[in-house]
Formats: structure tokens, C-alpha cells, sequence
């Protein structure tokens, strides 16, 4: 049967290719032409119908022939006169079907005006002549002239679409309303070279109809099946109100046959109900790390931070950036933006500009729009941000600025403790001075038992947060959470990089895995962070199972349409300076409680989880980082961080001795969220 209906298909389209290549060299002279010939004959269809297909006219002759001549210079006078034959028909639409019908409307009123007229002053040889035939004739020259404008649009569609030399044959993956929205933008636009071959729809009601003479073939237990009968080469699923696990469940079914498959992005982006080929965007791979995305009540936060003056570090980067578009749509008084990059802070700025105009063309007053304030500076330089400070007096401070890169960290430890710690605490010694009433810090699942000098000083810097939080009273919190997909530097748009490049995809480890989470996770979680907080506190996703980076980009070369080890080979290539197998989420000692959301913790004991003299350490730390002493900046976080383990062995260990180390790991982990989901 699909078989069939393709053969069908491919006849029709050589059909009309053939006929419209020689239709599509009309122009305005070839239609005056062809007008003149239905205006001749017109009159008579329309005598033949008035009297009821009798075909006996030899006493209308002489009449019909008057009024012929009559009906033909009233036409194109009107016609002619009104600029009809000036326009481009190739692109015709409503708008020029409305004109045909007000000219023609227009035509017929004076043409019965002088047949009415004629008749009187002629009188014998239009007065047998039917007093209707002016409205019939009006009625059958607007349906000719119309169609056969029509019929130039329409063998122009065809030509160009047949003539797409790499057009890809499409399966459309639901037959609903985006889908065929989808349809008419492919079949309004070949030159897109998207070529739709059939439907697939679930619902059985759907079955064998033809959708804009689109078929609907099957659902999508069958795609296999219609992907290697049809011939298809691309699948777009169109069902943006659509189960998240659904859509997985068929994006899974497509990468199986090695169809490079797209979605359409989710209903609230969908305008007007309208879709848009440019809105199809590749499946994201994290629609396959096999767990819903956590939803955070963002209500809330927007009015604590309605009206407020905030403060925002590191805010050209991917998390700084998006929690500057999240905040700026709850309406704050101010936004203090902090980067040490030009370049990105200005691209922010500017579209919070956007966002601004967004914000009042729906109605928003133009008053209550935030106040955007940039403020490029380096928070390691205190008289800097003594001086931001001083100016902005902000209620709300979100530290997202950090060096995050774990091999180049460990080869630049300066680095990463003058960012990393000596930044977090002159941020924190300007926010206890000025009275700042909340303060956010971004940390890393990297800072629990760290093996790098990137997590290592992450931790030193929740420390120097919670001891704050001690100090003062004042609800200061850290954001710990694992890898963030999309931002910069992460795997995925490495790997990208690679198979654009041919391969190979470059992984470390067979065995590593990461806890993975999306950009608007992660910075709902930090914005959650602000009303959940009461000071001292560590709160942490829960991410689900950690994923093993081979498996993603095993599953990322198959969404592009490649074979593993085939198309794109996956080389290992050893752990780097300072890297883990698998990371853990909390430190030995630390008490957890679920809050008031199911997917979040906390660590309602991490202020107590401090050295003494954490002050003496952090003051000698900084010192060493100033002088460039890397041997004694790993000592010192050696005595400030428990767990830190400067040199990774994963590499040398043995496979048994690595299972026993990993399922330990794991064990730990499932038995601290088994707790957790018991507490509840």
C-alpha cells in the first residue's frame, strides 16, 4: 500500500513539472489574450445555461452577438483601466481574489446598465436576449479569469518544488494542527527544499485520509517501516502539547532507523497558532537523559524579587546570562550587571533591551520595566566593587562568576583561588558591609570530596559563604548542582564541534558519568534558592542517576544520523589532570531534609561543616595564590577541605577495583535519596 501510494506520487509530481514548465513562461500579454477569448465565449456558456443547455440559438444570434461586444468592452475597459493587467500573478493570494471579484462585480453592474439601455434603443435584437445573461456572464468570466491566475501560482509551486535538487523527503509526525501548519508553510516555500511525503498519527479516525493531499499512513509503531518504503531522509514531530515522555518514546523509535529527526518547539512558543518551518530545532539531547525536567515555582520568586534592586556576577556567562533574562521578567526595581567580559555583558544588555520592549507592547507600564545597569569589573579587585556598591546598594546578590574549567585549573591553580575564593570573599565582605539582605553563590556537585583545584575551591568558597550566613544571621545560601547541558565549555557542544568536524568524538573514560541538568534548571533551582533559604544552608537538585558520557554521545552521533563506529568513531583518551570517574553529592556528615519542593534538598547542618580557623587558612591560601606558590596552595586546601585528594589515581586502578569503587559510590548515593524520599 505505501508502496503504491509512493509510485502515485512521484507520477503526479512529474505531471505537473512537465505541464508547469511550460505554463510558467505567461505573462501579463499571454492572459490579455487569453481574457479576450473567455469574454468571447462566456456570453454564450452563459445563454446556454439560461436556457438550460437547449441548444437551438439561431434566434439569439444577432443579440448574443451585440451583447458579446458589448460585455467584451466593458471588461476590459474596466479591466484595463483599474491596472489589472500590472500585476505579478506568480505570487497571487486572497488579497488578489478579493480584487477579481470587486472589479468583476463592478463590470457586471455597468455592462446590465447598458444592456438594459441597448435594448431599448436597439430593441429587437437584445430584447430576446434573457435580462439574467449580464449576471451569469459576470459570474463564469470571474470564475475563468480567477482560476486561470490561480492555476499560475499554483504550476509555479509545483515547478519549483519539483525542480529542489536536494530536497529532503519529510515524515511528519503528527497530523494535527501544527502539523499541518507545518505542511502549508513546506508546500508555500519549496525553495526551503523540504519535500512532505506523508502523515503519521496515532489516532485511528486519521488513517488513509489525505490532509492538504498529504496522506496519513500509519502511527508510530510503523515508522520504521515508512521510513526505508518511503524513501524518508528527515522526521519532524509536530506535537508541541505533547507528553514530554512520549516525545521521547518517538524520538527513540526514529533514532533506531538512523532518520535525522527535528520537533518543533514546545505550545507556549508557537504564535498565533502558526508554525513556522524556521521554528523546527533539533531534538536537544537532553530529551533523552530519561527523566522529566524539574518545574519550579516561579511565582514565587517573582514576587520576592518584584520591586528589588539586584546584583548579578558573572553575568555575560551561560548561567549569568539566563538568570539575568529569568530575573528581569519578574520585574525587579534594578539589575546590577557584574562581568569581567565586555564583549558578553554588552550582548546581555542588549537583549534585556529586547526583552524591555517585549514587556510593553504587552501592556506592562513603561515605569514598572527594570533598570539595567552594566558594570564591567573583576571581583577580585575590592575597590572596584567597593565602588558598585556604593552606587547601586543592592537588596539581592546571585555570585555567579567563577572559573569552572577543572584540567585548566589544575594547571592554574593562581587562577582558580584568586577568582574562585579571593572574589567570593570580597564579594561577601562588601555585601556584609552594605547590609545586603540575601546573597545566592554557584557551586558544583565538583566541590564534594573534590580531587581538582576547581572543586576544591568551590568548596572553600560555600564555606566562606555559610560562615558569613553565621556571622550575620542573614539567609546567605550555595547552589549546588552537577553539569549544566549547553553551557559553555560542557560536552554537548563539544561533541557537536566533532561530528560537524567527521569525528572522532573524544570521551575520557568508558566508565565516567556525570549528573547532568538543563541551563533553565539550574538557574530556577538558583532563583528558588532566594525564598527557600533561611542562611547556612547548601541546596542541591535532585538530578536523578548520573549518566555516563559515552552513552550521550553514542545517542548524539545516532540524532544526527550517523552510525557509531561507522560515520563517527568514539575514541578514549584518558582522564585529565584532576578529573573523577563519577562525582558525589554530599560531603560525609552533612544532614539533608527534603523542602518544600520534592525535587530539592538541603543541607540544613553545612555552616557547622567549617574548620575553626577558616579565616587564618583562607588569608594564607590567598596569599599563596597572590605569590604564585602552587605546591603550597594544595597544601593549604588540603587543611581547609576534608576530602580533597590532590592526585587522582582512577587511572591506575584495576577493573575490579574500580566496580568496587563505583558501586560504592552508587550505593551511598541511592541509599541517601532513599532516606529522603522516606522522610517525605
Amino acid at each position: 500500500m505505501n508502496s503504491l501510494l509512493f509510485i502515485y506520487h512521484r507520477l503526479v509530481d512529474k505531471l505537473f513539472n512537465k505541464v508547469s514548465s511550460y505554463f510558467l513562461r505567461i505573462k501579463n500579454s499571454h492572459l490579455f489574450i487569453a481574457d479576450i477569448i473567455i469574454f468571447f465565449l462566456t456570453p454564450l456558456l452563459a445563454l446556454i445555461l439560461r436556457l438550460d443547455g437547449d441548444m437551438a440559438l439561431t434566434p439569439y444570434l444577432l443579440g448574443l452577438a451585440v451583447a458579446t461586444i458589448l460585455f467584451l468592452v466593458v471588461k476590459l475597459s474596466f479591466f484595463a483601466g483599474f491596472g489589472f493587467y500590472q500585476r505579478y500573478w506568480y505570487y497571487a493570494s486572497i488579497e488578489e481574489l478579493t480584487y477579481i471579484g470587486i472589479l468583476m462585480a463592478s463590470a457586471v453592474l455597468i455592462q446590465t446598465f447598458l444592456f438594459d439601455m441597448s435594448q431599448h434603443i436597439l430593441g429587437f435584437p437584445l430584447s430576446r436576449l434573457p435580462q439574467s445573461l449580464p449576471l451569469i456572464d459576470g459570474l463564469l468570466s470571474c470564475i475563468a479569469i480567477g482560476a486561470l491566475r490561480f492555476s499560475v501560482r499554483a504550476l509555479r509551486v509545483c515547478h519549483r518544488g519539483g525542480n529542489q535538487k536536494a530536497k529532503e523527503r519529510v515524515l511528519i509526525i503528527g497530523a494535527g494542527s501544527a502539523g499541518v501548519s507545518l505542511v502549508q508553510e513546506m508546500q508555500r516555500n519549496p525553495e526551503l527544499g523540504l519535500y512532505p511525503v506523508a502523515f503519521v498519527d496515532d489516532n485511528p479516525e486519521k488513517l488513509n485520509l489525505q490532509i492538504r493531499g498529504i496522506p496519513v499512513v500509519g502511527d508510530r509503531y510503523q515508522i520504521p517501516e515508512l521510513v526505508n518504503s518511503l524513501r524518508i531522509t528527515k522526521a519532524i514531530v509536530a506535537m508541541p502539547a505533547m507528553e514530554e515522555k512520549i516525545i521521547r518514546e518517538i524520538v527513540d523509535i526514529c533514532t533506531t532507523t538512523g532518520v535525522h529527526t527535528s520537533k518543533l518547539p514546545g505550545i507556549q512558543e508557537i504564535i498565533n497558532g502558526r508554525v513556522l518551518v524556521d521554528s523546527i530545532r533539533d531534538v536537544p539531547i537532553e530529551n533523552l537523559l530519561r527523566r522529566e525536567p524539574v518545574q519550579i515555582d516561579i511565582h514565587r520568586v517573582a514576587n520576592f524579587l518584584r520591586g528589588k534592586r539586584i546584583l548579578v556576577t558573572g553575568a555575560g556567562g551561560s548561567i549569568g546570562s539566563e538568570l539575568c533574562r529569568q530575573i528581569y521578567k519578574c520585574l525587579p526595581a534594578e539589575m546590577m550587571l557584574i562581568g569581567h567580559g565586555e564583549n558578553s555583558v554588552f550582548n546581555v544588555q542588549q537583549e534585556l533591551k529586547q526583552l524591555a520592549e517585549l514587556i510593553q507592547n504587552r501592556g506592562t507600564v513603561p515605569g514598572e520595566t527594570p533598570q539595567v545597569h552594566t558594570f564591567i569589573a573583576d571581583i577580585r579587585f575590592r575597590d572596584r566593587l567597593q565602588h558598585a556598591f556604593e552606587k547601586y546598594q543592592p537588596d539581592v546578590i546571585f555570585h555567579a562568576a567563577a572559573h569552572k574549567h577543572v584540567p585548566l585549573m589544575e594547571v592554574n591553580s593562581p587562577e582558580a583561588i584568586s577568582n574562585n575564593v579571593v572574589g567570593t570573599k570580597n564579594l561577601l565582605d562588601m555585601a556584609l558591609a552594605h547590609n545586603v539582605n540575601h546573597f545566592v553563590m554557584i557551586s558544583t556537585d565538583k566541590a564534594v570530596n573534590p580531587t581538582n583545584i576547581m572543586g576544591a575551591s568551590k568548596r572553600v568558597a560555600e564555606m566562606l559563604v555559610l560562615q558569613a550566613a553565621r556571622v550575620s544571621g542573614k539567609p546567605y545560601v550555595a547552589v549546588r548542582f552537577g553539569n549544566v547541558l549547553g553551557s559553555r565549555g560542557s560536552v554537548i557542544p563539544t561533541f557537536k564541534k566533532q561530528i560537524a568536524a567527521g569525528g572522532p568524538i573524544t570521551v575520557t573514560h568508558p566508565d565516567i558519568c556525570r549528573y547532568f541538568m538543563t541551563i533553565p534548571e539550574a538557574v530556577q533551582l538558583v532563583l528558588q534558592a532566594v525564598v527557600l533559604g533561611r542562611g547556612g544552608e547548601v541546596l542541591m537538585l535532585n538530578m536523578g542517576k548520573p549518566v555516563k558520557i559515552v552513552d550521550l554521545a553514542q545517542e548524539l552521533v545516532r540524532l544526527c544520523g550517523y552510525k557509531v563506529n561507522k560515520d563517527i568513531d568514539i575514541v578514549f583518551t584518558g582522564l585529565r589532570p584532576g578529573e573523577k570517574l563519577f562525582e558525589e553529592l554530599f560531603i560525609a556528615g552533612e544532614e539533608y531534609q527534603p523542602t518544600e519542593h520534592e525535587k530539592l534538598l538541603v543541607v540544613k547542618n553545612a555552616s557547622r561543616i567549617i574548620p575553626e580557623n577558616l579565616e587564618m587558612l583562607v588569608r594564607a591560601l590567598c596569599q599563596a595564590a597572590a605569590q604564585n606558590d602552587a605546591s603550597s596552595i594544595v597544601f593549604l586546601l588540603k587543611q581547609i577541605v576534608s576530602g580533597y585528594q590532590p592526585k587522582y589515581l582512577g587511572s591506575n586502578l584495576t577493573a575490579g577495583e574500580k566496580a568496587k569503587q563505583n558501586q560504592t559510590a552508587a550505593t551511598s548515593q541511592a541509599s541517601e535519596l532513599t532516606w529522603v524520599a522516606g522522610e517525605r
